[in-house]
């Protein structure tokens, strides 16, 4: 025990004499440590909170509204969303829910079919934004314009060839090449500014079961396949020119069927999007292949929208889609053409700018004419009127 002790106090010794030689032969005195007490001054910490949502509430005429024996109209709520956006810092994050739909997942995306959105993001800059979770995926322009932005009431049914939201991880960027001419705030997931440059996406994802093209019920039961069968990937490139040019192509590969097995399903898509000073015109393309899995069942649509403001508060939209349906080698056609008003209620401005439009849809009441020319042979994945419809919706939007 003794020993252990002098061996510590040599050792002890030999290195206090090794540190004052170091130090020129005098001992530094150790500065006392002295806790004044005062908070450590860090940078400014902020954060910003966001409450929305908006109520489409409908009704519906006509052969094409399918109603029952004993009913003369119809009434539907398309959407009825509240949402929260957060930011803080170069973190961003949303939430967004649908009371009109369904409290259980159908699409196999690990969520309920009420989950709109629900991810975060990081904004390294306007080029470089990570974002993971349900968020829309990049393939389809008309598709990522928001459910309160349309310029007729329905998407239409080339909407359901997109492979609609699923749960993933996207990078995007946005606004590239020609100096900083629009905000990116790093929750896009569309052209939602007239922005100058260069954009994209890549996503990779789950199962896209909540397409129209994409299968995932399946059996007698008509089952719901598990999450996390199969994986999807998909990419956009995008290019802006301010108000006068919105272009994009976007490609997609994922399987058909959601439970992994079927052919795979392919999408390309086309999109131009253009104001003019009180007028916009957009045309869309879809080509799809192997839809729901199924080999040789593909189709190809072209969707083309014009509207011109009449008055401050009244606006003209026409909206024409035609399709070509292919299946087991024969082909079939379809067309529904949207014809109707917009009226806009005491609008929050009178400019007829695409990023001033978003303000003017807080209320609106629009009425469309829908006529629709389809063969007997086309069976489609959804949302095609079969015979005319006359439809009536108000959306309310804060």
């Amino acid at each position: 025990m003794k020993k252990g002790i002098n061996l510590s106090l040599i050792a002890g010794a030999v290195l206090l004499t090794s540190t004052a030689a170091m130090a020129g032969g005098d001992i530094a005195p150790m500065e006392p440590m002295v806790d004044t007490g005062a908070p450590v001054k860090v940078k400014d910490w902020k954060s910003k909170h966001k409450f929305f949502g908006f109520s489409q509430i409908g009704m519906k005429f006509g052969d094409g509204a399918k109603l029952g024996k004993d009913a003369d109209v119809g009434f539907e709520f398309d959407r009825i969303r509240l949402g929260w956006k957060y930011f803080s810092g170069n973190l961003a994050a949303k939430v967004f829910l649908d009371f009109a739909k369904k409290g259980t997942d159908n699409g196999s995306v690990g969520v309920p079919d009420a989950v709109k959105d629900a991810f975060i993001a990081y904004k390294f800059d306007d080029a470089m934004v990570l974002k993971a979770g349900v968020i829309k995926t990049p393939v389809g322009m008309g598709f990522t314009i928001p459910g309160w932005n349309l310029d007729v009431i329905k998407r239409g049914f080339d909407k359901k060839l997109a492979f609609e939201r699923a749960a993933g991880l996207m990078i995007s960027g946005r606004d590239i090449g020609f100096g900083n001419n629009g905000k990116v705030n790093g929750l896009e997931m569309g052209h939602e500014r007239p922005w100058k440059g260069f954009g994209y996406d890549i996503m990779v994802s789950g199962a896209t079961g909540r397409s129209g093209a994409v299968n995932s019920k399946f059996g007698d039961s008509k089952k719901v396949a598990k999450p996390n069968q199969t994986n999807t990937f998909m990419g956009r490139l995008m290019f802006d020119w301010g108000q006068a040019l919105h272009t994009e192509v976007g490609y997609g590969v994922g399987k058909g069927q959601t439970d992994g097995s079927g052919e795979d399903y392919k999408v390309l898509n086309f999109g131009v999007d253009s104001h003019f000073d009180g007028a916009n015109v957009k045309a869309e393309y879809y080509d799809v292949q192997n839809i729901r899995g199924t080999d040789g069942w593909d189709m190809n649509t072209l969707a083309l929208t014009g509207t011109y403001y009449l008055t401050d508060t009244l606006e003209f939209a026409i909206k024409d889609i035609s399709g070509t349906e292919t299946r087991k080698g024969v082909d079939s056609d379809a067309r529904n053409t949207y014809i109707g008003l917009n009226y806009y209620i005491n609008p929050k401005n009178n400019k007829m700018d695409r990023k001033a439009r978003r303000g003017r849809n807080r209320h609106r009441v629009q009425v469309n004419y829908v006529y629709a020319d389809v063969d007997a042979g086309f069976k489609g994945v959804g949302a095609l009127f079969k015979d005319d419809a006359v439809l009536l919706q108000y959306q309310f939007k804060f």
